[in-house]
């Protein structure tokens, strides 16, 4: 009785030991003596993703291991068999097989495995969501149900990729960014929109889009165009977690990129980074690389 205790006790120490080195820092306990669980990593590229099994468990993220870890990600939990308690702030879901929820990283959580239960659970970086959505709130901790066309998809999506051998970068990032399209009407929060200052800000990103080419794009000007003070623009921003600025080069630099994605001509590129509003060859090519961590010759020629 004492040798088969210290093997299930192992057994559970060793699997959360596995999922703190795959899918950062949680607290763990066994909830009978039943306990079974396994994790399996599957990595392709732009895809970094999960197979975690558990029975009889609870994983949970307090707030200390938030700080302390990573964030600047999400998990799209894909709930392939059993059942599970998902609990993210005042939000609890219990999941069936097929059914989907979206965890925030940088939030404590909460998961419950009474039963046996099988989950993919999909890393989606901040940037791909945050761009997807155009900065509407992300709706984290519901479910969205099995008998959804919007489910249904990317559950053939997400387990199509994972049994394909080799998938290209330029593959797996747009196998990723489908599937954010395919759960974006499920997890944006559009409900905002009644709010006059939500109103002023989806504006003003339309706005930055329509000149995003020009030269005289700036928080100044565009405060002058949009009817605000440079002030309160910095505050509306600051609300979002973003800066004004930083924003607008962004915005430039990852338009630069889906154009080095698509386009098969031999552009030079400091014709293209002055297309989109940089003047200096120099400062765009830093700044690119900055942001993609390859300078943007290269990162052409992975697409080309």
């Amino acid at each position: 009785m004492i040798s088969t205790t210290a093997q299930r006790q192992d057994g559970f120490d060793q699997w959360i030991h596995q999922i703190n080195q795959i899918c950062g820092a949680f607290n763990a306990q066994p909830l009978g003596s039943d306990f079974a669980g396994q994790i399996r990593e599957y990595r392709s590229d732009a895809l970094k993703l999960s197979f975690v099994d558990a029975c009889q468990a609870r994983l949970y993220r307090t707030p200390q291991q938030v700080a302390a870890g990573e964030d600047g990600k999400y998990f799209a939990v894909f709930q392939l068999d059993g059942t599970a308690g998902m609990a993210q702030g005042d939000d609890k879901v219990l999941l069936s097989a097929g059914d989907i929820t979206l965890i925030d990283a940088s939030r404590p959580s909460d998961f419950t495995y009474s039963e046996n239960s099988r989950q993919l659970s999909l890393i989606l970086p901040y940037q791909l969501v945050e761009q997807t959505l155009r900065f509407n709130q992300v709706k984290c901790g519901h479910r969205i149900a099995a008998t959804s066309p919007i489910a249904m998809l990317s559950h053939r999506l997400i387990l199509d990729a994972t049994r394909q051998q080799h998938l290209t970068r330029q593959e797996s990032e747009a196998t990723l960014e489908a599937i954010v399209s395919l759960l974006r009407p499920a997890i944006s929060q559009t409900d905002d929109c009644t709010d006059p200052h939500e109103r002023i800000f989806r504006k003003t990103l339309s706005f930055i889009d329509a000149n995003i080419r020009s030269e005289e794009l700036c928080p100044e000007w565009l405060a002058r165009e949009v009817g605000m003070s440079t002030r309160g623009l910095y505050r509306m921003f600051a609300k979002k977690g973003l800066v004004v600025a930083r924003y607008i080069k962004n915005r430039r630099l990852d338009l630069c990129a889906e154009s080095l994605r698509q386009s098969g001509k031999e552009q030079k590129l400091s014709v293209l980074g002055y297309s989109w509003g940089f003047s200096d060859s120099s400062y765009f090519s830093t700044a690119f690389k900055s942001r993609f961590g390859i300078a943007p010759g290269e990162y052409r020629k992975q697409y080309a």
